[in-house]
């Protein structure tokens, strides 16, 4: 293919987004369409982008005015712009519609932000009729103009079945900030105090807080630059999430044979099958959830490798490099030829 693709994001740290863009980003320079980020404004220190370093992806930090984006645009002729988040959807889509550059949005957000973050969620979805749409789960494509591709986020997973965790550790992995659930997680990390390690890795707003309040019995580790490092130290990812689109980590932990126990949100139930690759429970229900966790304590040795065994298999079968890639190339395809609507 002649020209860039440029990946859109307005990022101030790591998360599941940025995780996404990381791996699209380098999956698509392996496939042979030459990919750069470019990073809607300046945020301060930011480990995301020591990550795109390791990751060979070549990256730019702007300004952050739309009259950037439109020159760069204007100037370098990209072949097309890819978008991430609700203000690099707004201000790229524009850009991209006035610089005459085809342009795709993902839409990753399965929850409404407080005002104004709603009020920009909403434009962001209403403007989304200048570009192709993505959306990572249907709940999602439901809030956008038809047609939209439903394709799910997804991670390079290993050929081979990894080694079943040996640890006995739950994990948190993620933002601290009420959507995902991080102060639920503590609540059950205090009903099974003296039996199960409990560790959180992340960091957010309400991270201060619950480190205070429970730091005598959960670890908390911080954000971490590399996720690879994080699974061989936990046996089983709790996700007690409010809202949820896809989440990157529970991919991760899948491909990396950790099952996973999480609230049945956003695209979660198309991922994990209760008692299989791990277990769903209602959002909210805390009973529910204690049960989940207690099913996985008492499995035994052969039960934990079935089941990371079978959290690997949804991976590669489901979510891996090889099977998303082709869909989101496919989206491309359609965009340059105009065939979007």
């Amino acid at each position: 293919m002649s020209g860039e693709v440029w990946q859109l994001v307005d990022s101030g740290g790591v998360g599941g987004i940025e995780t996404h863009v990381r791996v699209l980003a380098k999956a698509l320079a392996e496939a042979g369409w030459p990919c750069r980020v470019l990073l809607l404004a300046d945020h301060g220190a930011n480990p995301w982008l020591g990550q795109l370093k390791a990751a060979g992806v070549p990256f730019e930090v702007l300004d952050g005015r739309f009259s950037t984006v439109l020159a760069r645009l204007k100037r370098d002729r990209p072949a097309l712009l890819h978008t991430h988040g609700y203000k690099a959807g707004i201000l790229g889509r524009l850009a991209a519609r006035l610089a005459g550059i085809p342009s795709v949005s993902t839409f990753h957000a399965g929850e409404r932000g407080p005002f104004p973050v709603s009020l920009y969620q909403r434009l962001d979805e209403a403007t989304s009729r200048l570009g192709a749409r993505i959306a990572v789960s249907t709940p999602i494509a439901k809030a956008l103009p038809a047609p939209v591709s439903v394709i799910g986020n997804f991670v390079p997973v290993p050929d081979t079945p990894p080694t079943a965790p040996a640890s006995d550790v739950v994990g948190f992995v993620g933002r601290f900030s009420l959507e995902k659930g991080p102060d639920l997680f503590c609540i059950l990390a205090e009903r099974f105090a003296g039996k199960i390690p409990f560790e959180m890795f992340g960091d957010g707003p309400m991270r201060a807080g619950l480190e205070a309040e429970h730091g005598k019995r959960v670890r908390f580790h911080g954000l971490v630059t590399d996720p690879g490092t994080i699974w061989p130290r936990i046996g089983l990812l709790l996700m007690p999430s409010r809202a949820e689109g896809l989440p990157m980590a529970a991919i991760e932990a899948m491909a990396a044979g950790v099952p996973v126990a999480a609230s049945a949100v956003g695209a979660l139930p198309d991922l994990i099958r209760t008692g299989e690759n791990g277990w769903l429970f209602p959002p909210l229900d805390l009973d529910a959830a204690t049960q989940a966790v207690a099913a996985w304590q008492a499995g035994g040795a052969a039960q934990r490798a079935g089941w990371s065994q079978a959290a690997w298999r949804t991976a590669r079968e489901g979510f891996g490099t090889q099977a998303r890639l082709p869909q989101i190339i496919g989206v491309y395809e359609q965009a340059l030829g105009g065939r979007h609507g």
